[in-house]
């Protein structure tokens, strides 16, 4: 079991959606400290002014994971102004939903650097300082697109792809090496905060709801989970996908759950958080 209470948390992409509903949860749940890190500073400026005059204690950063430089350098400043990180919630992302022809190479590689290497870049450099304090947590949102081809979303899902399967093989190998950082992988399908708007939600896949699923996120956390998939439908992705045939998986995800054609009416967020 683990708890909250007393420790330092820091969220990258905090500033909006379930990450900044992660934060106020956090600290409900009796956290010392909100560290909040994201590329909208005036984002951020309205997150700290929400949290502080609620009387807690929050400090925010301007930062772009995707660069490993500024990334080293703030979480140096990080530990050297607070001491520690406790429990690190890797919750930046961005989405393009579109053919993958219609890609710019801009947009591949700044999927792919957000999603998948921004999360490499922040627990490499903190997670260092989690195994000499002897404890830590590293609570990686991924997403069921992680589990599962879809097309309207190539780019997105292989970063999600890559953030799987990293995420669930660095928590085994710090099961290996006997130390006490523990990692959670979480892979929810679309989550209704406005990042996938227009999308047809698949069947008994219902859009989630960002209250539910943070709390649901910080429960895993609570009980030392390291792995977290919602909703059910997406527990069983991994089941499905083994049993049956390739062509025949297609057909059931495509055809009758309606996977493939959920990000045909994609229209996303129109505006920036």
């Amino acid at each position: 079991m683990s708890s909250f209470k007393n420790k330092i948390v820091l969220i990258t992409g905090g500033a909006s959606g379930i990450g900044l509903l992660m934060g106020q949860k956090v600290l409900d749940r009796g956290a010392e400290k909100l560290i909040i890190w994201d590329v909208n500073e005036e984002a951020l400026l309205n997150a700290a002014s929400i949290l502080t005059k609620q009387g807690y204690s929050v400090s925010t950063y301007v930062v772009d994971v995707s660069d490993h430089q500024h990334v080293l350098k703030t979480a140096e400043k990080v530990l050297e102004e607070h001491g520690r990180v406790d429990i690190l919630f890797n919750n930046a992302g961005i989405v393009a939903g579109k053919n993958f022809e219609e890609h710019s190479m801009e947009s591949i590689k700044k999927t792919m650097d957000v999603n998948s290497l921004g999360m490499m870049y922040v627990a490499r450099a903190l997670l260092p300082s989690m195994k000499q304090q002897g404890d830590g947590y590293i609570i990686n949102i991924a997403s069921a697109a992680g589990l599962t081809p879809n097309p309207g979303m190539t780019v997105y899902a292989a970063s999600k792809w890559a953030a799987v399967g990293w995420s669930e093989s660095l928590n085994l190998e710090l099961e290996k090496t006997g130390t006490s950082v523990k990692v959670l992988t979480v892979m929810p399908s679309y989550i209704n905060t406005g990042m996938f708007a227009g999308v047809t939600a698949p069947l008994l896949m219902p859009l989630l709801d960002p209250d539910d699923i943070t709390t649901k996120i910080l429960d895993a956390v609570e009980r030392g989970k390291v792995r977290l998939r919602e909703p059910f439908m997406v527990k069983l992705t991994p089941l499905i996908r083994g049993i049956l045939p390739a062509k025949v998986y297609d057909f059931v995800a495509g055809k009758i759950f309606g996977v493939y054609g959920s990000m045909d009416s994609f229209t996303g967020r129109k505006n920036k958080d």
